[in-house]
């Protein structure tokens, strides 16, 4: 007989209980394993096991993780905060190449990273050269199938829309579609957030151009002509956008994810910058993708690994990153069992149609173009 599926309110409940009541797969069926090993939180011998190992441990190592990047601010917060463990965070405005070189290189050593936050398609490629370790967390079950993988080495945690942020106190009409880029009165204006060939949003904004322009997943080489036009006609500027070039005027557009684009916009009225962002989800290259979460198989913080594993993906650490705009990969799941944050959802900006994913192959297919053929693109 089937073992019976256990409801999503139940796993939400075992999330924030066991830690301190030992509930909830204390009792394995066979002997725990060694953090370092599990493959679950029961496989080390339930939650308050894995918590006990984790705090003992201490730390955590992470890279590459900016404090207004999907709430990771208050993320970090919320989990030392839970369970007095420090994260340490490793070059924090890296990229998600970086984080695969770092796994290579301080591999076996202390100052590997624990977990890897990256675009998905950079995952797969971690996935594929052995560099993460499976590893169910316990809402596993309800993260949809094409957002995970298969032997739970990856899986995604929260993303958005590729949209186009505007500065509209230093432009005057600001675009709201990929056509609208190639106006001559962007010249000199049109940034991205970082090189494709190392930036998952870099990657995606390529693959949401390719759309706009007769590309599809199979064929992102449109993306990559798109911005070799806006390079040839200098609308397109090399420079990496971030809140502080946005702030000095460099990169008054800025194409990236939504989640990012209307924190920016928060963050300067905070602060009294005076900068007017603007965002738009442009309708002819709409292009959503999530951002994955897994653990280095060579973890020198194996436990704390996966309890934070276990903590960004509890209804806490999901509803914290809705409260950044970004989308929770369980969103659904928590909606239907009434742990999500519905006045957090109702900022969303509303978005046509149900988003569609390239598979694996696909990914791939367009990360090896674009590494093959962006540099030249952009050279002009």
């Amino acid at each position: 007989m089937p073992t019976p599926r256990l409801p999503t309110a139940f796993v939400a409940a075992c999330l924030v209980l066991a830690a301190p009541l030992g509930a909830c797969g204390d009792k394995p069926d066979t002997a725990p394993r060694a953090p370092a090993v599990a493959t679950s939180a029961a496989d080390a011998g339930g939650m308050a096991a894995l918590t006990t190992a984790a705090k003992k441990e201490g730390s955590l190592h992470t890279i590459a993780l900016p404090s207004d990047w999907a709430d990771y601010g208050a993320v970090i917060d919320g989990f030392e905060k839970k369970y007095g463990i420090k994260v340490m965070v490793e070059n924090p405005e890296g990229t998600s190449q970086d984080e695969i070189d770092a796994l290579k290189e301080h591999r076996g050593g202390g100052r590997a990273p624990d977990v890897i936050d990256m675009g998905d398609s950079f995952a797969q490629s971690a996935a594929r050269q052995g560099l993460l370790a499976p590893y169910k967390v316990a809402a596993y079950d309800e993260i949809p199938e094409e957002q995970k993988d298969g032997r739970a080495r990856w899986y995604n945690n929260y993303g958005g829309y590729i949209s186009i942020g505007c500065d509209a106190k230093r432009v005057r009409t600001c675009p709201a579609t990929f056509a609208d880029l190639r106006k001559p009165e962007y010249k000199g204006k049109v940034a991205l957030n970082g090189s494709p060939t190392k930036s998952g949003s870099a990657f995606a904004a390529v693959y949401a151009a390719a759309l706009a322009n007769g590309g599809s997943f199979d064929d992102i080489q449109p993306g990559i002509d798109f911005f070799a036009e806006l390079s040839k006609n200098g609308n397109f500027i090399p420079v990496e956008s971030t809140p502080a070039t946005i702030a000095k005027g460099r990169t008054p557009i800025s194409i990236d994810w939504d989640f990012l684009n209307l924190g920016y916009a928060d963050e300067f009225r905070e602060n009294g910058t005076d900068v007017d962002w603007q965002t738009a989800i442009p309708f002819d290259g709409s292009f959503a993708q999530y951002y994955a979460n897994g653990v280095n198989k060579d973890a020198p913080h194996p436990a704390a690994a996966r309890l934070w594993q276990e903590y960004v993906f509890s209804p806490e650490g999901q509803n914290l990153r809705l409260g950044a705009y970004a989308r929770p990969v369980l969103m659904d799941a928590m909606e239907k069992d009434g742990t999500l944050d519905k006045t957090a959802a109702e900022k969303l900006p509303t978005v046509e149609g149900t988003p569609t994913f390239p598979t694996e192959a696909q990914t791939e297919k367009a990360r090896e173009a674009v590494n093959r053929g962006w540099a030249e693109a952009v050279s002009n």
